[in-house]
């Protein structure tokens, strides 16, 4: 995807995240990456660029969702785009969300519309353990072309989802303690798989166990262990299994988060708090709130924002984030929900989630300031090729063919 010829957004509000936002700025791009941020004063656009006239506009970097489950719950195709939950076994480690990602989704073009270059693909939350993730970007012909780390987290849940799934069949688990007792389960045998390998060496061979072998990944902390959960009581159980364990939490949802936002700050542990613009569907969210945000950010938990996608369409993620600073988040702080926090979470930090020198050219040009809700992507770069354009005179979006 890289092109050789440079491009250079000039004469825009720049906001690079990782330093003070400042106007009249140069973003240049070249073979995929950044090349150079900063004021029009002290950088020298190359001959050879082409020139994009950013004034009046602001520039940010792409925008993440790290819990999405895009392409593998396909909008309007019923159950035959229906591949979030592989719900025949509580124990499904093995299985990868990659392999059921379809990069044609309509939803991949909308999270372009939305500015969003980067997004955490999840399986579902029917199992106690429903498979691996993944991160990628939000453009490609294949998925593997678009893949920036496989597995970036493996998927758990708690609560009632997988209760309500297996109680219905009339199997473990039925119950949270049930959910726990698979977890507990997989994790032992998990341990027992990685002595037998270790005390073997490399004399006798081990039957593979597909299962067994991404959790010892997980014990070792090679990939974080990804929570659903959300009342306080079932966060209280992924953090006393994390201690059990000792692998590496990330809570996905948390909806009643904030509640233990100090708890939670002290352990470091990371929350991807949403979906925020949604019905109280279940008994578990009733205590879904806009503030949630700002009270965990302020209790000095790295928090980021997600859509859920389909859950909350993945063109609103921006919008979450606008309502979450009307609520009282920190401006800074709400953006770099959606940029390096997730980045840092999902471990691609070192690529994606601000305008830094080297890091891909996953670039967004906005008509005005992002959190202005009547402002909207006008191009779309990732690693450094336009990907989506908006013609204002037709009013009109345009993905670019892929």
């Amino acid at each position: 995807m890289p092109t050789h010829t440079p491009i250079a957004l000039v004469g825009a509000r720049v906001v690079p995240i990782d330093g003070d936002p400042f106007d009249d700025g140069v973003v240049l791009l070249r073979d995929g990456r950044i090349e150079a941020v900063g004021p029009a004063s002290g950088i020298s656009v190359p001959g050879d660029a082409e020139v994009v006239d950013a004034a009046g506009g602001w520039v940010l970097p792409g925008l993440i969702d790290a819990h999405v489950h895009l392409g593998v719950w396909e909008e309007g195709e019923g159950w035959a785009g229906q591949d979030t939950n592989e719900m025949t076994d509580p124990v499904m480690a093995a299985a990868r969300a990659i392999d059921a990602i379809n990069p044609r989704e309509q939803g991949f073009d909308d999270a372009l519309m939305g500015g969003i270059t980067t997004v955490n693909v999840n399986p579902g939350s029917g199992n106690p353990i429903g498979g691996q993730a993944v991160a990628l970007k939000t453009y490609g012909r294949y998925v593997d072309e678009m893949v920036l780390r496989s597995p970036s987290g493996v998927k758990s849940a708690l609560g009632e989802n997988p209760k309500r799934v297996y109680g219905d069949q009339k199997k473990t688990p039925s119950t949270r303690l049930g959910v726990a007792l698979v977890l507990r389960r997989a994790f032992a045998a998990a341990r027992s798989y990685q002595a037998k390998v270790a005390a073997a060496g490399d004399d006798k061979p081990v039957d593979t166990d597909l299962v067994s072998e991404i959790l010892v990944k997980v014990l070792d902390r090679e990939i974080p262990w990804r929570q659903h959960c959300h009342r306080a009581d079932d966060i209280a159980t992924a953090l006393r299994l994390a201690d059990e364990f000792g692998y590496q939490l990330v809570l996905d949802h948390g909806t009643e988060s904030y509640l233990m936002a100090d708890l939670l700050a002290e352990k470091g542990v990371p929350v991807l708090y949403g979906p925020l613009i949604v019905s109280r569907s279940k008994v578990e969210v009733r205590a879904r709130s806009l503030k949630a945000p700002g009270i965990l950010d302020r209790a000095g938990v790295q928090v980021s924002i997600i859509t859920d996608h389909p859950v909350v369409p993945i063109e609103y993620l921006i919008t979450q984030v606008a309502l979450a600073v009307r609520e009282g988040m920190d401006r800074e702080a709400a953006l770099r929900a959606v940029t390096i926090n997730p980045a840092t979470v999902l471990g691609v930090e070192d690529r994606v989630g601000s305008l830094t020198v080297g890091k891909d050219a996953d670039v967004v040009l906005w008509s005005g300031d992002p959190l202005d809700l009547t402002s909207r992507a006008l191009r779309v770069f990732i690693d450094g090729t336009e990907v989506y354009a908006y013609d204002t005179q037709a009013q009109a979006g345009v993905v670019l063919p892929r």
